[in-house]
């Protein structure tokens, strides 16, 4: 029973949907625009929080950075607080436990000039240890020897910017001559590409040097800027984080307050990511005003359907027909409505989620869940917005509806 009057509902909804092609078409336009804003939104704010999370993850994997001063990027008393020193990367391999690898770290910036060409680049000093802790892979060539580590060496690991800046000319670049400012170094690996940091930092754009040459040749001392410090899985990094607090409170004869930080990448992908999420809920809820917009759009034109339709209204219930099966007619007409607005939306909406995410250079994420339940929202708004005028309609007296067509 149920069944065919649902059937009979829907056929008669199609019919004045079809009968009516334009009105139909303007009046789930608001839905259209409403499920294609608010799961483009959504999507992009997906993607834009998974770009963050593999951005933080190429900085290195359970890794913390020991920086002088406090807080993160420049300021004024990174370059006031003392430097780090050799021993002091010595000490925490002898007693935090838990580390996989630990590297100082020195940076500056030179000119790099190959033969005609020249490019502004980042110079570090380091080992080693510092490709495994910052996560790096190398694309071609080695990585330094024992000797090369201890007491230095005339040799260098360029970044994939780098490569293509300098040697696309010139094929491979490994056992090229590269002038870093006023010395040279032979070229023996190239970095696989990291992409950009959270920050709009292009990592790949990096000479990577033995740490006894960067000392001698570039900074003119020892002192280390950084301490990279990645731990072995399955540690805390907070317990980490305490030891390597008080031991260099200790190192550095300081008590209540400290003139260094530790950036744990962990927290920073948490802090991105829940800023992201919580942008993505906003735009979202932004978009979703649409979606009631629309909804209201619905309700309009029902309620001048009914206006147009009361002969026929005033007919079907002379005949015999009950409130419900009125009821139904338009309620039904209402939900076809919208979701038809809803599919179309859905459909809109990879079509534009695809081409932003291409556009904005992020990583396209698609997500069924989020379409099917802007669908489901859709179909929901033809119901809560089409009850009203179906119910109008079906309270409507028949005397009085045929009396007034």
């Amino acid at each position: 029973m149920f069944l065919s009057m649902f059937g009979n509902a829907l056929i008669l909804a199609l019919q004045e949907i079809r009968h009516n092609i334009l009105r139909s078409v303007l009046t789930t336009l608001g839905i259209i625009i409403g499920v294609a804003a608010v799961i483009t939104m959504v999507t992009l704010g997906r993607s834009a929080t998974q770009q963050v999370t593999e951005q933080v993850a190429s900085l290195g994997s359970n890794l913390l950075m020991l920086n002088r001063g406090q807080g993160f990027g420049p300021g004024r008393d990174r370059v006031s607080a003392p430097a780090f020193k050799l021993e002091d990367v010595d000490a925490i391999r002898r007693e935090v436990a838990g580390i996989q690898a630990i590297a100082p770290l020195s940076s500056s910036n030179a000119t790099l000039v190959v033969g005609n060409n020249n490019w502004s680049s980042s110079i570090r000093g380091s080992t080693n240890e510092f490709i495994v802790a910052g996560n790096w892979t190398l694309g071609e060539g080695r990585e330094f020897t024992e000797d090369e580590e201890t007491r230095g060496g005339n040799v260098c690991i360029i970044g994939r910017t780098v490569n293509s800046e300098l040697f696309a000319s010139q094929g491979s670049a490994l056992g090229k001559t590269l002038r870093v400012g006023r010395y040279a170094c032979t070229v023996i690996g190239v970095f696989k590409g990291k992409g950009q940091t959270s920050f709009g930092q292009d990592q790949d754009d990096v000479v990577l040097m033995p740490f006894p040459t960067f000392a001698q040749r570039m900074a003119g001392s020892r002192d280390v800027h950084q301490i990279y410090v990645s731990l072995e899985d399955g540690i805390d990094s907070e317990h980490v984080k305490s030891r390597l607090t008080t031991l260099m409170k200790e190192r550095r004869n300081q008590t209540s307050s400290q003139n260094f930080s530790i950036m744990d990448t962990a927290e920073l992908s948490d802090a991105l990511t829940n800023t992201s999420r919580t942008m993505t809920r906003l735009l979202g809820a932004v978009a979703g005003v649409s979606l009631l917009v629309g909804g209201i759009g619905i309700m309009n034109i029902m309620l001048v359907s009914v206006t147009e339709r009361t002969r026929e209204i005033g007919i079907r219930l002379s005949i015999g027909a009950l409130e419900h099966e009125v009821l139904w007619q338009f309620l039904v007409e209402a939900v076809v409505l919208s979701s038809l607005g809803g599919l179309l939306g859905v459909t809109l909406s990879v079509g534009l989620s695809f081409g932003l995410s291409l556009l904005m250079g992020m990583p396209y994420v698609f997500d069924p869940g989020i379409s099917l339940l802007a669908f489901a929202f859709s179909a929901l708004i033809g119901v809560l917005f089409g009850y009203f005028p179906a119910r109008r309609a079906a309270r409507l007296n028949p005397i009085d509806a045929l009396r007034s067509a």
